[in-house]
This record gives C-alpha cells, structure tokens and sequence, in this order.
C-alpha cells in the first residue's frame, strides 16, 4: 500500500501534524510507519502540489493539508482497483535455487513454509475494539495472502520434483562491458 496515497486520504480528513499522521495511519491499518518517512513523504508531496501547509496548532506543531490536487489524487486512488505486480522476489530465489548446483531446494522451501507458518500464527491475535474493523480487514488479507502462499508452496515443491540444476551457458552474450586498461 502506498504511504503517500494513503497519508492524503487521512489528510482528506482533516489537517495533520506529522506524529499525527503517523498515529493515525497505524491505528487505521493496524501496519507501522517511521515518523521520518511520514515527514519526508509530506515534504515530497508539498513539492509535487499535493499538500500545503495549514498554520500551527495550540502547541506550535506545523499542520498539513491536502490541495485541491490532493484531494482529487486521494479520492482517485480509493477508487481505483490495484493488483499487485512486479517482482515476486520470493518465487525469483525459488526459481534460481532450483538451477544452482548443490542447493538443497527441498531445504529452501521447508524454511519459506515454516516462515510462512510463523507469519500465518502470529495473525491471531486480539483487536483493539476500538480499530477492530480496520485491522480485522488488514489481517484477513494478511492470512488469505499467507494461506494462498502455503498452496502455492505445495505447487512449486510439485514443479520443481525431478527439475535438474544446471552449469553457466557455454556460449556468452557479445555484449558486455570491457576490462578497464591496465596503465
């Protein structure tokens, strides 16, 4: 979930000091952000028209809100549906170990299962009343995300039964960068 996006959407709310952004951040999905992310992200989005500032508040903290820009960008992201995409770095290491002689895949998949596990068991736990929609919503997606990576476990320990690893490639791309001239 992007930081950013999600700190207009609250700040669409209302204006913000930074700590607060923070608080109420986490207290909405139940996920922790450093406070100088919170306020590097506030200074990129002041940058990009996004936010401005608000004045102070009684204790002389420097308030943030969203332009009509910002606004415009937070209400459009809510609403826009987003699959993740890119780099799945997990499957990658998979995919490479079962190429790389002398890796003991069965090993590497046990430990991903077992992390898998630990991650799966640590999503049962008590809500705050108060936040228990909001992180009850976040943790489902946490365990279903979890769950399907145990199947999907399952499948790769199918895919890879019998797959032989395999020696660099004899033939070399014609391309590459040159040695650099000895002096």
């Amino acid at each position: 979930m992007s930081v950013r996006q999600s700190l207009l959407a609250i700040l669409d709310r209302g204006a913000c000091y930074g700590s607060q952004l923070r608080a109420e951040y986490e207290r909405r999905t139940g996920a922790a952000v450093n406070v100088g992310q919170v306020y590097t992200t506030l200074e990129r989005l002041e940058r990009d028209g996004l936010v401005e500032g608000a004045g102070v508040d009684d204790e002389a903290r420097v308030l943030w809100q969203p332009t009509d820009a910002g606004r415009l960008e937070a209400r459009s992201w809510l609403t826009t549906a987003s699959l993740a995409e890119g780099r799945d770095d997990v499957a990658l290491k998979i995919a490479l170990a079962v190429t790389l002689p002398e890796t003991d895949v069965e090993a590497v998949l046990s430990a991903q299962r077992d992390a898998v596990r630990a991650a799966l068991a640590a999503t049962d736990v008590e809500d705050d009343p108060e936040d228990a929609v909001a992180v009850a919503i976040v943790r489902a997606a946490r365990r279903a995300r979890l769950e399907a990576d145990l199947r999907w476990l399952d499948e790769v320990e199918r895919l890879t039964a019998g797959a032989e690893p395999f020696d660099l490639a004899v033939e070399r791309p014609r391309r590459g960068r040159p040695a650099r001239s000895a002096l």
